[in-house]
Parts: structure tokens; C-alpha cells; sequence
């Protein structure tokens, strides 16, 4: 055989190897970045839960710092290098309230031409996927890993159903406020969603959009309704999986956008939660907080030992705790567990001390065993 061929040929299969380890290396390096970029979820007091009225007084109290703006987006349509304010500028604030299952979501947003007369999916859109337990992987049909289901089979076993794909339209007339792309629509209506829009343009005209509205991320959603249902846990300082982006139509007889802009830096992300972004779950910043507040749980443990465990979860500094378990007994242990000789329902009361002072907590008959 030819030893010039042989040559050439090795040197082919070296240089194939060199391209595909450089593209491989470059592929690692922007999921590296990507993984890299965080983002935070603001936590409202409970009593400042935000209203659902479209106007985002309410969200005054928000941080610069949480906003999440253009530079942060990229058109992946490639129709556009860079983003530009007079043709599009949106500003988007995300929250939640501790012990609630919300995801709140400021949107706003300039558009020098806001398209929304039709029916279907032209419309301008902020599609937004969420994945509470960042449990990650495919979320829709044509993604599912079995190819042998089809198409119809996929949609209702899978698609939507570990988490969740949101197209709103911005705004919404004469439709529904969103399109929950998945087998279980009900997810889009209260008890387990809300928005409100406020603007004053109409089809083809320029302005100004304010949207307010919050959801409910779910473990498990299927077509069967929200009996079977698994609402997320949010939990403080957890991060969840979250990624956008703003569907711009410029034109209503045109086929097509005028834009994809992605926060994520993989397209499919809107059908893919392992290409979500980490959204943490923040606490309550200390401005909101008492200086010294006594706060308890408790879980029972046996019941039928009548063994009850109890948490301290009280705000501040403490140096003292004094429990009373209301048959009797106390201690001074943080975390006491107790043991009731009697069946009955009980008043049980934390007092807390600190350098800021005293505070007290009293549960009446919430502590019960039999």
C-alpha cells in the first residue's frame, strides 16, 4: 500500500480527533459558563404579599439587584446581535413568600410594536419553564426518551408533567392569559395561578406593558387534574431550575418572529429543564425581620407513646429558651422532646431571650395526642 496514503490518512483521522476534542472543549466551557450564572428569587413578608393588579406598586420594596434585564438575554434566532431598547427593553423581578408554594413574577416590558390581534400563537410571549425540584431532563413530547410512544402517548404521560412550560401572551385578548403547554391546562387557573396586565396601546402600536402574575411549580402535574398533584416545596436558600424567553412579533401578517431572547445559552431549554438556570430561594432580608421573635414547631413523633418532638425556629439572637408543654412540665433545651401522660390537647408556650429582649409563643391546642 501506498505509505504517502497511509499518511494522509492517519493525519486525516488526527486532525477529525483535534476537532472534535476542540469542539467538545468548547461545548464544556459554555455549559461550565452557563452552570456558573445564579439568579435570586426575592422573599416578600407575609404581609406584604404582592397584589395580582397589573400596576407592581408592591414591588417597590424589591432590590435593584433581583432585576433581570436584557443583558442578561441573548436572540438565539440570531436576527438580532445585540438587544436594543427602542425596539424591545423588558424587566423582569421574580418573588415568593415563605410557607407558599408561589413563584411571583413582576414583568416589564417596551415593545415599539406589540402584536396580539390573532388567535393563535402569534402573539408576543414571555415563556417562561420552571422545574421546582430541578429534577432536570426532558419536558415534552417529541423529547421523550422512548421513541416507540407516540406523539399522543408522550403528551399526556410526560409532557408538562415534572415541569412546567408557560407561554403568556403579552398581552392577552380575547384568549386565555397563557397556554400551559403540557396535558393539564388547569394549572394555569386559580387555585394554582393569577395574573393581571395594565397598558394602554393597542395591535401595531408602541408602549408600555406591566404584568404581575404568580404560579404554582409542581413535582408531578398530569392530565388527570390536580388530584394526584405534587406542588414543589419552597424551601429557603434551595435553588430551583427557571429560564425565560421573549417571543417578539413585529409584524402581524409575517410568518415569523423578530426575536428569541434567551436567558438560558441552550435553545431547547423550553423543552429541556436540565438547561435551566439556578434560581435560589432567598430569606427574608434582615430589614423585614423582628429583632427577637419566638417561634416553634412540633411533630409527633409516636403517637402512640404520645412522644412529641418540638423545633425552636425563633428569629434573631437567643440565649435562653424556657418551654412549657402545658401538663406540668418544662425545659430549657432548644429542641425538647416530651413525652404526655394523658391523652388531651395541650397549650404549649416558648419564651425566648436575647440581647434584644424577650418574646413569647403560645399554640393553643395545636399539640394534641391520643
Amino acid at each position: 500500500m501506498n505509505t504517502n496514503f497511509l499518511s494522509l490518512h492517519f493525519r486525516n483521522i488526527y486532525a477529525r480527533f483535534f476537532l472534535i476534542l476542540a469542539l467538545f472543549s468548547v461545548s464544556s466551557i459554555s455549559s461550565f459558563a452557563q452552570e456558573k450564572r445564579s439568579y435570586k428569587i426575592f422573599q416578600f413578608p407575609p404581609n406584604m404579599i404582592p397584589s395580582i393588579d397589573g400596576k407592581g406598586e408592591d414591588w417597590k420594596v424589591v432590590p435593584d439587584d433581583y432585576t433581570i434585564g436584557m443583558d442578561q438575554l441573548w436572540d438565539d434566532s440570531r436576527k438580532h446581535e445585540k438587544a436594543d431598547p427602542k425596539n424591545l427593553d423588558v424587566k423582569v423581578k421574580v418573588g415568593w413568600v415563605k410557607g407558599m408554594n408561589r413563584l411571583y413574577f413582576l414583568y416589564e416590558a417596551y415593545d415599539n410594536y406589540w402584536d396580539f390581534s390573532l388567535p393563535d400563537l402569534h402573539n408576543d410571549i414571555f415563556e417562561i419553564v420552571v422545574d421546582g425540584d430541578q429534577s432536570g431532563g426532558p419536558l415534552i413530547d417529541r423529547f421523550h426518551p422512548n421513541k416507540d410512544l407516540s406523539i399522543m402517548d408522550a403528551y399526556f404521560s410526560f409532557h408538562g408533567v415534572h415541569a412546567q412550560n408557560y407561554h403568556i401572551f403579552t398581552p392577552a385578548e380575547g384568549k386565555d392569559w397563557a397556554l400551559a403547554w403540557g396535558s393539564q391546562p388547569w394549572i394555569k387557573d386559580l387555585p394554582y395561578a393569577n395574573a393581571a396586565y395594565n397598558y394602554n396601546f393597542r395591535q401595531g402600536q408602541s408602549g408600555k406593558l406591566t404584568l404581575e402574575f404568580w404560579i404554582t411549580p409542581f413535582d408531578y402535574a398530569g392530565p388527570e387534574g390536580p388530584a394526584r398533584a405534587v406542588e414543589s416545596i419552597l424551601v429557603e436558600n434551595k435553588n430551583i431550575g427557571l429560564s425565560w424567553a421573549i417571543i417578539d412579533y413585529d409584524d402581524v401578517n409575517a410568518k415569523g418572529n423578530n426575536g428569541f431572547w434567551n436567558l438560558s445559552k441552550e435553545h431547547t431549554m423550553y423543552g429541556n429543564a436540565s438547561y435551566l438556570l439556578p434560581f435560589k430561594l432567598m430569606p427574608l432580608e434582615d430589614r423585614f425581620k423582628k429583632p427577637i421573635e419566638a417561634q416553634w414547631s412540633f411533630t409527633v413523633v409516636d403517637m402512640q407513646r404520645r412522644l412529641v418532638a418540638f423545633k425552636d425556629e425563633s428569629i434573631g439572637k437567643v440565649n435562653s429558651w424556657k418551654w412549657d408543654f402545658g401538663d406540668g412540665s418544662t425545659s430549657t433545651e432548644q429542641h425538647p422532646t416530651h413525652i404526655y401522660e394523658k391523652p388531651d390537647h395541650y397549650i404549649v408556650i416558648l419564651w425566648v431571650e436575647g440581647p434584644a429582649g424577650k418574646s413569647r409563643r403560645a399554640k393553643v391546642w395545636d399539640v394534641a395526642v391520643k
